[in-house]
């Protein structure tokens, strides 16, 4: 993604994940080790039995017990010479999450840990950290000269960002030399990933929460969040914080942390995950239990409310056809399928008429379940969520009236190499002052208390803020403009 967007950081009680970062803005290896501790050793079968006793799950999406991983590569080595693999998967192709890349821009030193204890309990010689990023791509490797020479090496290695190249296949293909884009083929990773062996592939904050256990030991690490789900959790909030939480915490207060509330709905684990009713919002807690009760998944931890003032409809076709072209490009569904969908969705918003909404359906129907990856389906069950959550919006948009809305972006996209601007109606600013309290960055006041400048560049990082200045403006004198 272009524009790079940094994330804030916030915690819910002590942080784990996130010690130490009140004190410094990246750990280098003598911070790391001042915050946390130094790193026990484990025998194989203790680290496996720690794995099982705080019932460690992924935090990529699929929410997969990271022990039974342990041991399916452990198994596969036997009769393959026992060679073995490990990778750390730091892609995050989707805007609205950005967690890992906070783990690997402020405390790389915990995800190595992690990495590093897994390896030594399955033998692997070969670890790999991948990444999308420059400036996290730089973080890991300096973490990498921090540790010195000795011990299993590290390679960083950087693939293209877009969406599908975290997906499992399609990141080993790239780390094997060839193009990042999903196989096609259920292949698992612990049978023959990195270089045809067996791998131990998760994602960044697996291995981070692996590291803190291993500090903390089964009982101290589930003195936090629920007793089902023990330890934290940490969410990307409105596409711009990121959060640690317990799990247990309500939702609604993890919001206001974050300086928003519900709005018309909040979307739960991106762009491939559903929409939760504000009453449901209201209702819910960070944990897979109480999620699945209202039909949604954390999956990789984002978190997205929408606005009041801004058009769901809008909204969900401006993602649509950002999904479309996200493509893999190698399967019908993807190829021809999602930009069909994102036609006939964006005609429904535009007025398109009683059957443009069950043109949507038609389409959606059409790429179900016959996608060369989950492209496809994750895709439709975004549109199919936001049409459940949103029916009168577009029921009104298709047979013409409308919301009267106007398209805020509140659903992060990448930026455009030329950044946004937020701009000032003369005619309506009363110089509250308001701009400059959420957005000092960017606003300058003058001397007479206005804003000294009439148009101002918002960088990608700050979207958020500048669209909550533009909310709370009291005189309505403010705008972003594209």
């Amino acid at each position: 993604m272009s524009g790079d967007p940094r994330p804030g950081l916030g915690c819910v009680g002590a942080p784990r994940l996130l010690a130490g970062l009140d004190q410094a803005p990246r750990l280098d290896r003598l911070g790391h080790l001042t915050a946390h501790g130094p790193l026990p050793r484990y025998r194989p079968d203790e680290l496996v039995a720690l794995a099982s006793d705080i019932d460690l799950r992924g935090r990529g999406g699929a929410g997969f017990p990271f022990v039974r991983k342990l041991r399916a590569v452990t198994q596969s080595a036997r009769g393959r010479d026992g060679q073995t693999a490990v990778v750390v998967n730091g892609s995050e192709g989707e805007p609205s999450c950005l967690k890992d890349t906070a783990l690997l821009l402020h405390a790389p030193h915990l995800v190595l840990d992690g990495a590093l204890l897994a390896a030594a309990a399955i033998a692997a010689e070969d670890v790999v950290v991948a990444v999308t990023r420059a400036d996290v791509e730089q973080s890991v490797r300096d973490a990498v000269a921090e540790r010195g020479p000795g011990g299993r090496q590290v390679r960083v290695v950087r693939l293209p960002e877009r969406f599908v190249t975290g997906e499992g296949t399609a990141l080993t293909a790239g780390l094997n030399g060839g193009p990042a884009l999903p196989s096609g083929k259920k292949v698992r990773t612990s049978e023959r990933g990195l270089g045809g062996v067996p791998t131990l592939l998760s994602n960044t904050e697996t291995y981070a929460q692996l590291a803190v256990a291993a500090r903390l030991g089964e009982a101290e690490y589930r003195s936090t969040g629920l007793p089902t789900e023990p330890g934290t959790v940490l969410l990307t909030v409105a596409g711009s914080t990121v959060v640690e939480t317990p799990t247990g915490a309500a939702l609604p207060y993890v919001l206001e942390l974050c300086g928003t509330r519900p709005g018309q709905g909040v979307l739960v684990g991106g762009y491939h995950g559903r929409w939760l009713s504000p009453g449901a919002a209201r209702a819910a807690d960070v944990s897979r239990q109480s999620l699945a009760s209202f039909g949604a998944v954390l999956g990789a931890g984002a978190v997205l409310p929408l606005p009041e003032d801004t058009c769901p409809a809008g909204e969900v076709a401006r993602v649509t056809r950002w999904m479309a072209k996200e493509s893999a490009g190698q399967c019908g569904p993807c190829v021809r399928g999602l930009p069909a969908l994102a036609d006939v969705l964006e005609d429904a918003v535009r007025g398109g008429g009683a059957g443009a909404l069950e043109a949507v359906e038609a389409r959606m129907k059409g790429v179900r379940g016959r996608g060369a990856c989950s492209h496809p389906d994750g895709t439709s069950h975004f549109v199919a969520s936001a049409l459940t959550a949103f029916p009168d919006e577009f029921r009104d948009h298709a047979l013409g009236s409308g919301c009267g809305r106007r398209v805020l972006g509140a659903l992060p996209l990448p930026q455009d190499e030329v950044p946004e601007r937020l701009v000032v109606d003369w005619t309506l600013c009363k110089g509250h002052g308001l701009c400059v309290d959420i957005l000092p960055d960017v606003v300058r006041l003058d001397a007479d208390g206005y804003p000294a400048q009439a148009s101002m560049p918002v960088p990608g990082r700050l979207r958020p803020k500048a669209l909550r200045a533009v909310r709370r403006c009291p005189a309505l004198a403010l705008r972003i403009q594209e």
